[in-house]
């Protein structure tokens, strides 16, 4: 029986997770009467909290919605909404969004979902993420000079999570295990590159477009980072805005981004010893161009833009290229270059992990597993034994735990 939880609840709070469940389930109040044997008056009562919900309503409710009723019913504190912040498209100078408010809205309560669903596997498994946070980087009044701006919190950065001057290999995996964010990629509307909130509850929490490319989603990924750097607390953006890249705040996180991801001290070198090899700047080719950007993990729009910001080619050669209708893909395919490591997976896999454990010592049912993981059940399952197949060794009486001493010499006589 659910109908002490429901008389425990506070009708308010259970209207808000009413309203947020259908609005993740892309349905209107008016398509919900219309499925449901309510009115659309009393689904706006139940979701303002004026009006209290029946069992009969909530089992309704979290069918339409796809939902458990302990979702709605559980008695925790409930995790402030995340203030998003959006970014469209990479060099936004350029850019103009021409989406509708719902269209972030949508995006960023998926963001909310996923964190506050990462946030309970936590509190179930007792196992809290580590954080490493920096303090704020106080800038209030610099952002006046973006370009210098980003160059210095990215050097101070680097310096502090010990990168030196080389290119990062896993971009999401540093943000992850050195500092303790939430990453997650979903599909978004083609204007969003990303979004970042933060709130004391779930910390900082950053959504990638999913379907974006490997390089523009790290370019997007160190912009967002450079936010919760920097205004953790804010929302610089308003979402009825146009020319995103006009804002001060956004140049100053592209600047981020683009010496976080390709510092001065590390590219330069690279360029001057291909420019040493070639007898002259002058001689460089679009290959170079090509492998460096392949090496630093970003787009060869990217790569070469900053080679622009360096002075080390003509401003404008981006545009040039593009005119003459170059293709960086078809370039990378025929210079044989491998794909850039692929880590765009919905959730993280400490996640899975989690997921896994709770599920397993029963803190969690399959269908809850199954939502956890954005999956129909037999999907979920098949995760899980992957993930057993990883961690466990399988024998003839079933997996078992796989003990390794690291200790161990890896030669011996």
């Amino acid at each position: 029986m659910i109908q002490k939880p429901l008389d425990e609840i506070n009708p308010k709070i259970l209207g808000e997770r009413l309203r947020a469940a259908r609005r993740m389930s892309g349905l209107t109040q008016e398509q919900v009467a219309d499925k449901l044997p309510y009115s659309r008056t009393t689904i706006v009562a139940i979701e303002k909290g004026e009006r209290r919900v029946t069992e009969a309503e909530l089992i309704a409710f979290a069918h339409e919605y796809g939902r458990s009723v302990s979702e709605f019913v559980r008695q925790r504190e409930k995790t402030p909404a995340l203030l998003p912040q959006f970014r469209a498209g990479p060099f936004s100078s350029r850019s103009v969004i021409r989406a509708d408010t719902e269209t972030f809205v949508q995006a960023a309560q998926e963001l909310d979902s996923l964190a506050a669903d990462y946030v309970e596997l936590e509190q179930l498994c007792e196992m809290p993420l580590p954080m490493n946070y920096p303090p704020i980087y106080r800038v209030e009044g610099s952002f006046n000079r973006p370009d210098e701006l980003g160059e210095e919190v990215a050097a101070a950065e680097r310096a502090r999570l010990g990168l030196g001057n080389g290119a990062i290999t896993d971009l999401r995996a540093l943000f992850q295990d050195a500092v303790g964010l939430r990453i997650f990629y979903y599909k978004m509307p083609t204007p969003i590159a990303g979004v970042f909130a933060y709130n004391d509850a779930a910390g900082g929490c950053i959504g990638i477009n999913g379907q974006h490319p490997v390089p523009r989603g790290n370019f997007s990924l160190a912009h967002e980072y450079a936010h919760f750097l920097t205004t953790r607390y804010q929302a610089d953006v308003a979402l009825e805005s146009g020319g995103w890249g006009r804002l001060l705040t956004e140049k100053f996180a592209d600047s981020f981004a683009s010496n976080f991801l390709m510092p001065r001290a590390g590219v330069n070198p690279r360029f001057s010893e291909i420019a040493d090899t070639r007898q002259g700047q002058d001689n460089i080719r679009i290959a170079d161009l090509v492998q460096l950007a392949h090496l630093f993990g970003v787009s060869v729009q990217a790569m070469c833009l900053r080679f622009e910001q360096l002075r080390r080619v003509p401003v404008g050669t981006w545009d040039q290229l593009k005119e003459r209708g170059f293709r960086p893909d078809l370039a990378r395919a025929t210079l044989g270059l491998a794909p850039v490591a692929d880590n765009r997976d919905l959730l993280p896999r400490r996640y899975l992990l989690l997921a896994r454990r709770a599920y397993e010592e029963g803190l969690i049912s399959e269908g809850q597993l199954a939502k956890k993981l954005r999956q129909d059940r037999v999907s979920a399952r098949l995760t899980i034994e992957k993930l057993n197949g990883l961690i466990d060794a399988h024998t003839e009486s079933g997996y078992q735990p796989l003990v390794v001493d690291f200790a161990e010499r890896l030669v011996t006589a």
